[in-house]
């Protein structure tokens, strides 16, 4: 089957190289059994890739089932995979058949695999290499020949090297890897998919298909879109439903997209013409390494003061370090007043610097304190706050402004107590 003829019949939108390249791959390891794993972000429809993959190969009459593994408690995953004997654990009344035992002959697609603990991993590794595995609370071998095809929105070498994934199952799910690419990376199809997407709720709503302007279509290709596709298709089901005027300007399409972000761009990383957008640990190492410079430079207007005699500009040195560092950071020092806090901290190393007082006014002393501590806790979960102010405790919005998934938000906010 060639890839138009999967388009049609999976109702795929889209005419991107990249898009193409992923479809194509799957279309050629479908008739195999080995192992695929996805890769790609939150919306940008990698559920659609296992469906093609299990309807082009032998397996296409038996049953085919999606598990989502980070919706799974933890306690609970491995029997939901692999199923429990009656008695096992507290509620297990009567034995239970898991889904890879279910999945006999057909498929079985993990969405979130990185979502899996540790033991559950041990559990599905010996799976894909021999085909076995024991019931919860069982030492029956029980086999099955089961397709596995995984899912993942995560950055498997920050996983790996952090030892939250073992590496010897990550190479044995990518024995195909496959790349969902994002929205912003197939600009030429976001204008095909609105207008899909506008004609299916005309339908569905019984209202006229929406339109744009010239001006409101070359917002629609330029914004990045976070949330991907998933992200186009809510924004358009809502002008569907609330726009009375139906060709729809760059004014009203702005009133749908998350404050200031309309305009933004992919930051380039790197040399070259490649770019990708900052993950969540290039976001918090910038804003530290940003926070390290601000404090060099700070550190040496104090050696400044100091050497001079307590005078606050000393010479022209000082007064242009002076001038770099305040004046020119001033917004920043406004915007964040929690950068430079004047208050003691708790832990960390403090320069204090005193003022002598004058004549005219000896009842106080001016201080300025310099706190030197670098948290990356600290750090991620300010960051947190404020995504979180800025979209009213919306967390669907804060994850996408933070680029980090829904779920990964949700235990960040468990994590640091962050939830009213």
């Amino acid at each position: 089957m060639d890839i138009q003829s999967v388009k049609q019949r999976f109702e795929i939108i889209g005419n991107s190289p990249l898009l193409n390249r992923a479809l194509d791959v799957a279309i050629q390891v479908a008739p195999t059994n080995i192992s695929v794993l996805i890769n790609g972000e939150s919306g940008v429809g990698k559920e659609v890739i296992p469906k093609i993959i299990h309807q082009l190969s032998s397996r296409k009459h038996g049953p085919y089932i999606a598990v989502n593994c980070g919706a799974i408690p933890e306690g609970t995953i491995d029997s939901e995979l692999f199923g429990h004997e009656k008695g096992s654990f507290t509620g297990a009344h009567e034995a239970r058949k898991g889904y890879f035992e279910e999945a006999n002959g057909g498929t079985i697609f993990l969405d979130e695999v990185a979502e899996l603990p540790l033991g559950t991993q041990v559990r599905l590794l010996r799976v894909l290499e021999t085909g076995e595995f024991i019931r919860v609370g069982s030492s029956k071998v029980i086999k099955t020949n089961v397709r596995v095809v995984a899912a993942t929105n995560v950055d498997f070498s920050s996983a790996l090297q952090a030892g939250k994934f073992r590496e010897d199952l990550y190479y044995r799910l990518s024995q195909v890897p496959i790349h969902m690419p994002a929205l912003r990376e197939r600009r030429e199809d976001v204008l095909m998919l609105f207008r899909k997407f506008s004609t299916d709720f005309s339908e569905k709503y019984r209202m006229p298909i929406l339109q744009v302007t010239n001006e409101a279509a070359q917002l629609l290709s330029s914004y990045n879109w976070p949330g991907n596709v998933r992200q186009l298709k809510n924004i358009t089901e809502q002008m569907s439903v609330l726009e009375q005027e139906r060709m729809i300007s760059a004014d009203a399409l702005r009133r749908y997209l998350p404050p200031d972000s309309f305009n933004s761009k992919p930051m380039v990383i790197g040399g070259g013409n490649s770019s990708s957008d900052l993950t969540e640990r290039e976001i918090l190492y910038k804003v530290l390494f940003d926070m390290k410079s601000d404090l060099n430079d700070l550190k040496k207007l104090v050696l400044g003061m100091i050497q001079s005699g307590g005078s606050f500009i000393s010479n022209q040195e000082n007064a242009a370090l002076f001038d770099r560092v305040f004046h020119e950071n001033e917004t920043d020092l406004n915007s964040q007043p929690d950068r430079f806090p004047v208050s003691t901290p708790s832990s960390g190393n403090v320069i204090h610097i005193a003022q002598p007082s004058s004549s005219t006014n000896n009842s106080h002393t001016d201080h300025l304190e310099v706190e030197e501590t670098l948290s990356l806790t600290e750090s991620e979960k300010d960051l947190i706050k404020k995504a979180l102010q800025k979209h009213k405790n919306k967390r669907k919005y804060a994850a996408q402004e933070l680029g980090i998934s829904e779920r990964t938000l949700y235990r960040k906010i468990k994590e640091y107590n962050l939830a009213k």
